[in-house]
């Protein structure tokens, strides 16, 4: 992992724009062990982009 790849984070707002879904969503998401791979840093969840485009192709 590299310095850009821990920069380019988003966090849950931009997520949520991504998919189209409140952020209260991903929260949930992330309670019930569903919704994309997300990571604490800090007090904070953050998402790699990659990661939440593996999980959209994986949901067709």
């Amino acid at each position: 992992m590299n310095t850009t790849e821990l920069e380019n984070l988003w966090d849950v707002n931009r997520t949520a724009l991504f998919l189209g879904v409140p952020p209260a969503t991903l929260y949930q998401w992330r309670y019930q062990g569903n919704g994309p791979k997300g990571h604490r840093v800090g007090r904070h969840v953050r998402y790699f982009p990659a990661d939440v485009a593996a999980w959209v192709r994986e949901q067709a």
